[in-house]
C-alpha cells in the first residue's frame, strides 16, 4: 500500500469515451463519471481527442491541420465529460489551451484554487500547439498544479516488457524507473511526458481504465497498475 495521494491528474484518452458507431459512448461517460463522483481527493483531468480524430493517423490532412482539429476535439470531450460529471453532482471547471467561448483559459493558480474547493478541473486543448501529444500536456498540467500523481487510464493493465498485443508471454511490470522506461523506449506513455515527470519528480501510474474501482483504489493508496518513478 502506497501513501494516498491528495491531488491527482488523470490522463483520459479520447478512445476511452468512444462509442461503437460514434464519437461518444454514453455508457463509458456514465461509468467514468460514476467512478470520479465519490472521490474525496482533488482530481484534474486531461482529455484526449482520439475518438474524433488522431493527427498522426490522418493522412488526408497535414499533421498540423489534423492536430489542430484534434485539439478542438478535446474541447468537445471536455464539455461532454463536464455534463456527465455535473449530472452526478460534481462541480466542474473546464480550462482550455485553445480559446473558445465555452471554456476558460489555462490558469494553473485558478485551477489549484478550484481543486482545493472540491471542483474537478478538466484541461482541454492539449498544449495549444500541434505536434505535441496530450500525454505531454498531461505531464505539463500535472507539474503546474502540483499533482502528487499522474495516472493514465489505458486499454492495457500497465507497462509490459514487450508488446502484449503481439506476444502472449509479455510480462506486466509492477515498478519501472523513469530511466528504465526511457532507455527501453516503452510506448504506453509518451517519452517526452515521462521526461517531464522525471525532471519534476511526478510519479506516474498506468492502469487499465476498466479495472473495477480502479480510481477509488488508487485514491486509497493502492497500486493498481505499473508505477513509473
Amino acid at each position: 500500500m502506497l501513501g494516498s495521494p491528495g491531488r491527482i491528474l488523470l490522463k483520459l484518452s479520447g478512445e476511452a469515451i468512444k462509442g461503437p458507431e460514434g464519437a461518444f459512448s454514453p455508457d463509458a461517460l456514465t461509468r467514468i463519471a460514476g467512478e470520479l463522483a465519490p472521490l474525496s481527493l482533488e482530481v484534474a483531468i486531461v482529455v484526449g481527442g482520439g475518438n474524433v480524430i488522431r493527427g498522426a493517423q490522418s493522412p488526408w490532412l497535414g499533421r498540423v491541420q489534423a492536430d489542430t482539429l484534434g485539439m478542438l476535439a478535446t474541447v468537445l470531450n471536455a464539455l461532454a465529460l463536464k455534463s456527465y460529471l455535473e449530472a452526478v453532482g460534481r462541480s466542474v471547471l473546464v480550462q482550455s489551451a485553445v480559446h473558445t467561448e465555452l471554456t476558460e483559459s489555462i490558469a494553473p493558480d485558478k485551477a489549484k484554487t478550484a481543486l482545493g474547493q472540491g471542483t474537478i478541473v478538466v484541461f482541454a486543448g492539449g498544449t495549444g500547439s500541434p505536434l505535441v501529444t496530450t500525454d505531454t500536456a498531461a505531464a505539463i498540467r500535472a507539474v503546474a498544479i502540483g499533482a502528487d500523481l499522474l495516472v493514465k487510464g489505458s486499454n492495457v493493465a500497465g507497462v509490459y516488457d514487450r508488446d502484449p498485443s503481439g506476444d502472449d508471454n509479455a510480462a506486466l511490470l509492477r515498478d519501472v524507473s523513469y530511466d528504465e522506461y526511457l532507455e527501453r523506449r516503452y510506448r504506453v506513455m509518451d517519452q517526452i511526458a515521462v521526461e517531464i515527470c522525471r525532471e519534476h519528480g511526478v510519479p506516474i501510474e498506468v492502469f487499465r481504465l476498466d479495472e473495477p474501482d480502479a480510481l477509488a483504489r488508487i485514491a486509497s493508496g493502492e497500486q493498481v497498475g505499473t508505477r513509473i518513478s
